[in-house]
């Protein structure tokens, strides 16, 4: 039976609710949301959305907005281990639906006010769904019944390497972002955007936490694979196609907010004002990668996609409804200090000069203290460590920030109104609070959740995954695989060949959280994934072919390493994108950028220092192929997650063909012939680690591209054809 109740009417939006009464008025109905038994304004759908937000936001305390400034922690659905309890105990699916809210997610909503919650692993179609329904029921049950807005990071990617935002298979699978650059096509992007909107929509997730559109001129970062490239004026087009593809619902161009309806997503773009140029590719995640530097004086270039796309769509929403600073510290752009902080990059180039008035939201985690190893995952609160913790959220609400992701109540965000009393006086506060809730009321509104919030469970199922979705996401993998070698026409493959496959060995590495993953061992492709293209071999000796599965080199240590300066050292190493041990004898003597107040030094070069890769074993994997093989044909399939020196792997193959985050289906699929090969490579393959460490990180392709044993030049634009067999 349905917690829930629909009343379609002529002229007007489709309602739903659980017990808020329903107002008739000039024909037309409205939902009681204030229960007060007259139609207020924010009540009144036919309103602007900002309207709407204007009349609600007056009504609310600064103590009850606090609540809508934050976007909550990591939740999982159902909520296992340490992400939440139920009436004080762990999730035990004999007793709880997977989909039941849990003690921390009912006090978010009921004491905290907060309306925002980020989704991040979801059983499935169904329990997104009900897990919806419910934060609805609890919303709608508290003053001024504003509805919850679940957010997600991108959940769309094939890899396989990725799974903390994937459901259980159910929506359709597409190349990750930098893949949809070597496929080239605007329109694409648009497709996708479209169709993850519509499957987003239809899980009850309404904020994407993305596009991502720094411009990725750095190599060695390991956030590039998630980009839409480092060619500005193409990425200007992604994110234009993108916003507009996941933000426009079709047909309400003549609609009181033009573009907006119920396949609407909001995008918050990623990340202010370009996070890809940290010095020798560290990641800002980490204290030791929180200077974001600009050899190349590049710093326009790189807010290009911010301000010539982002915020200047083709559709009728006109811009992107989010904004998300990176952490970075943007070395030369005022405080040194993160961007969140930092009063000339929000204030007044965000706000002032390029005149952005949409919801700004800090990345997760910038406010807590600093954790005192600088190999960490947390203390991000970079050059602020001396403020309090109340202070930082002053500061950053006074920037012109308006949310902050992560925290799970909003305890410090009213303690930094209370401040902010103190110091500006209540009535500044109190408009700077106001402001802010217009700004994100305004995006709930347009999103229709104040009058339609409920999903219905089969009509989702409908929606999520649909064939002619999981087709086109498919299509767009082909798309995207690019041939860079083909020696001797060895592609396409013959249908039914026995091929051999070696296992993948993988050393110990540094995981994303800091902690060390043990090594490990793997068979890349199983009888399954082959049925239908070819027969798994038992010895090389026995097979027609060889397919050598790879990954792009996988530093061991990203860039930093304890041992290494409790040994004396500074802790600084190189990021390789070779296979072999690699020493960095032509790095920079002196860092760009350093100091922290953990550090000894502000020197954070790591000339001299030597650094593996966890994964060696596929160059050897290749080499082994070659002497064993003969003269039969050795393929090489890489997933790339950051360019790569391809001068100690590429002579012993035959074949070589890469990917960007693609199934295996799709792979074969081009090298079996049965799709053309139409990818394009999105950057340059580096010749050798020296053109890299010669290269400046905000200058995209400023070094030397590979030249390969058939005479090849693999640079940006470079993808062999390979036609479909007839």
């Amino acid at each position: 039976m349905s917690q829930f109740k629909r009343i379609e009417q002529q002229g007007g939006p489709r309602l739903s609710c659980s017990d808020v009464p329903v107002l008739e008025k000039d024909g037309l109905f409205f939902k009681d949301l204030a229960r007060k038994g007259e139609l207020l304004p924010y009540e009144d759908w036919r309103l602007p959305a900002k309207e709407r937000a204007e009349d609600l936001a007056a009504r609310m305390t600064p103590e009850e907005i606090a609540g809508l400034m934050l976007i909550s922690g990591h939740q999982t659905v159902p909520a296992v281990g340490s992400f939440g309890t139920y009436d004080g105990e762990t999730y035990n699916p004999e007793k709880q639906q997977p989909w039941a809210l849990t003690d921390q997610q009912k006090q978010m909503l009921r004491e905290e006010g907060i309306r925002f919650l980020l989704q991040m692993r979801v059983e499935s179609t169904e329990a997104s769904v009900r897990w919806h329904n419910a934060l609805q029921r609890e919303a709608e049950a508290l003053p001024f019944g504003i509805p919850v807005s679940i957010a997600t990071d991108p959940r769309h990617g094939a890899s396989s390497s990725k799974a903390e935002f994937k459901n259980t298979g159910d929506v359709s699978k597409w190349p990750e972002g930098i893949g949809l650059a070597a496929v080239d096509d605007p329109e694409t992007v648009r497709a996708f955007a479209s169709i993850a909107a519509k499957e987003y929509r239809a899980l009850g997730i309404s904020v994407a936490l993305g596009p991502q559109i720094d411009l990725s001129t750095e190599p060695r970062w390991m956030r590039m694979e998630d980009t839409l490239g480092g060619n500005a004026a193409k990425t200007v087009a992604f994110t234009r196609a993108y916003c507009d593809g996941m933000q426009t619902t079709e047909g309400r161009e003549d609609a009181v907010d033009p573009g907006w309806g119920k396949d609407s997503v909001l995008t918050m773009v990623k990340h202010w004002p370009g996070g890809g140029t940290g010095e020798g590719g560290r990641d800002a995640h980490y204290a030791f990668g929180e200077f974001a530097v600009y050899p190349g004086n590049n710093f326009d270039e790189h807010m290009r996609p911010f301000t010539e796309g982002a915020f200047r769509l083709d559709g009728p929403t006109g811009a992107a409804a989010c904004v998300m600073p990176y952490y970075t510290v943007s070395v030369g752009q005022g405080e040194k200090v993160g961007n969140s902080y930092n009063t000339y990059l929000i204030h007044d180039l965000l706000r002032e000069k390029y005149g952005y008035d949409g919801v700004v939201c800090t990345d997760w985690g910038i406010v807590e203290d600093p954790e005192q190893e600088m190999d960490s995952f947390g203390s991000r609160c970079y050059g602020q460590q001396d403020l309090t913790v109340t202070e930082r959220h002053l500061k950053i609400i006074m920037n012109g920030v308006d949310q902050f992701g992560g925290p799970l109540n909003a305890k410090q965000i009213r303690a930094a109104y209370e401040l902010g009393c103190e110091r500006y006086g209540k009535e500044k506060m109190e408009a700077r609070f106001r402001r802010s809730a217009v700004r994100i009321l305004t995006n709930l509104f347009r999103l229709g959740l104040f009058e339609d919030p409920y999903l219905d469970v089969e009509e989702s199922k409908g929606t999520v995954g649909r064939a002619d979705f999981r087709e086109k996401g498919l299509e767009a993998q082909r798309k995207s695989v690019v041939v860079l070698k083909n020696r001797n026409q060895v592609l396409p493959l013959k249908e039914g060949i026995r091929v051999y496959v070696p296992e993948r060995t993988l050393g110990a590495r540094k995981a994303f959280m800091r902690w060390m993953e043990p090594a490990s061992t793997d068979k890349p492709i199983s009888p399954e994934e082959a049925e239908g293209y070819f027969t798994l071999a038992e010895t090389p000796e026995e097979a027609d072919a060889a397919i050598v599965w790879a990954e792009s080199p996988i530093s061991v240590n990203k860039g930093y390493d304890r041992e290494d300066r409790e040994k004396g050292g500074n802790g600084y190493l190189p990021i390789p994108l070779q296979y072999r041990p690699y020493t960095a004898e032509e790095a920079r003597a002196r860092s760009l950028a350093g100091g922290d107040f953990r550090e000894k030094s502000d020197n954070r070069s790591y000339r001299g220092k030597r650094e593996t890769v966890c994964n060696e074993g596929d160059l050897d994997n290749v080499l082994e192929m070659r002497r064993r093989m003969g003269t039969k044909p050795v393929i090489l399939l890489m997933e790339l997650h950051n360019p790569t020196v391809p001068a100690e792997i590429e002579p012993a193959a035959d074949a070589v063909a890469v990917q960007f985050g693609v199934t295996k289906a799709a792979m074969f699929d081009v090298i079996f012939g049965r799709s053309p090969a139409e990818g394009k490579l999105p950057y340059h393959m580096p010749k050798d680690m020296a053109a890299i460490e010669k290269h400046c990180e905000d200058l995209f392709n400023d070094y030397e591209a590979y030249r390969d044993s058939e005479g090849n030049r693999w640079e940006y634009g470079f993808g062999l054809s390979l036609n479909r067999k007839e």
